[in-house]
């Protein structure tokens, strides 16, 4: 035999015991596959290759900085509270995580609205709102109308939820949010500034709308000039207000100059000196806001805060691809677009999520919305 055919043979020989090696091996590991996952089968797919469905692709992208939204959840708007969620959720890629402030009656149903639903990958925190922190801090006449409603102040203290977080924003339920929520979580504060709002006087379209209903766009609209503690602030009473409906917070800033604090000393003055508008134009949560914040804020882009849905006419003051365009959606005023009378209820439900448990019910009267 010459040394060419042996060479020719031991490399044969070698190319079986190659073969039978990387055979056995891959038997072996079958057999691992069949012993950790008895329900594989040969051909199957593994579960980590399952587990890649187009939804756990989608919250893979979820990643760098979290962006921290504060939204509070009354019982009886849940459903709102879940338009809300979903429509800022379905709208961007960013790595949101919801701070969902609530009462202890509510954090159950809450809890299965989330877990039953499209939501469930939704990344989420429950906060218990304590209506004891409001002790004498609400007068009687205000308790009236809304000790029951505890969590409209729960905006007044937005570091205590996320105290590691440096900036925040704050969400009425009563939106819907279709631009991309990192935009405007981008939105840049001027140095000092603990907070930004959208200004009541901002665009032609709002002003529209608040014309001839009261001083509703300016401070007069919600406090008494005529009080000592008022004037001797300096403010002007044709400043334009705002609306904190949206807040875009520094909570660097606000913990530092102790907003909190601030406004907890206006409410409670009220309680005493009653400063506030007889003809309020608005929430009693926003006055000690406009005291605190006046000459102190900045602004947010306009379309980013297209407000006012809910009052009357408000279908024939908006064109649909107005509405259309805009980034977030506000129905401030008192037409809820889950009550049955509101213009532009259509866009509210395309992000409504039913009740699993049956209890919360958008009213219908089969009107045609302007």
């Amino acid at each position: 035999m010459t040394l060419r055919r042996v060479n020719v043979a031991i490399l044969v020989l070698l190319a079986v015991a190659f073969l039978i090696i990387v055979q056995r091996n891959l038997l072996n590991l079958n057999d691992f596959l069949q012993r950790e996952n008895p329900d594989v089968v040969p051909g199957g797919i593994l579960p980590f290759e399952s587990e890649l469905s187009l939804d756990h692709r989608l919250e893979l992208v979820r990643t760098g900085e979290e962006i921290p939204v504060i939204i509070t959840a009354a019982e009886e708007r849940l459903g709102a509270v879940v338009a809300a969620i979903n429509s800022v959720y379905q709208n961007t890629k960013a790595n949101v995580v919801f701070n969902i402030v609530t009462l202890n009656d509510t954090a159950d149903h809450l809890k299965v609205w989330l877990s039953q639903t499209k939501l469930k990958n939704v990344k989420h925190k429950i906060i218990v709102f304590k209506p004891e922190t409001l002790s004498s801090k609400i007068s009687k006449d205000q308790q009236r109308l809304e000790t029951v409603k505890p969590l409209t102040f729960a905006r007044f203290y937005l570091p205590v939820y996320i105290p590691d977080a440096e900036k925040a924003i704050y969400l009425d339920d009563d939106v819907i949010v279709q631009g991309d929520i990192q935009e405007l979580y981008e939105t840049n504060l001027k140095p000092g500034h603990a907070a930004a709002f959208s200004d009541d006087c901002d665009s032609a379209s709002v002003k529209g709308i608040v014309r001839g209903m009261g001083n509703q766009n300016n401070y007069i609209g919600f406090l008494d000039f005529k009080k000592e503690a008022i004037k001797k602030l300096g403010m002007r009473a044709n400043m334009c207000s705002f609306n904190p409906g949206v807040i875009i917070a520094n909570l660097t800033e606000w913990r530092s100059q102790n907003i909190t604090s601030q406004l907890e000393h206006w409410m409670e003055l009220n309680t005493q000196e009653d400063l506030y508008s007889k003809t309020l134009a608005g929430s009693i949560t926003t006055p000690p806001l406009l005291i605190v914040f006046y000459k102190r804020h900045s602004s947010i882009d306009p379309m980013w805060h297209v407000r006012h849905l809910g009052n009357t006419g408000a279908g024939n003051r908006y064109s649909p691809q107005f509405v259309k365009a805009a980034k977030l959606l506000h129905w401030n005023g008192h037409f809820k677009p889950w009550g049955g009378t509101s213009s532009f209820s259509d866009v509210w439900d395309k992000w409504y999520i039913p009740d699993p448990m049956g209890k919360f019910h958008p009213v219908r009267r089969h009107t045609r919305d302007k």
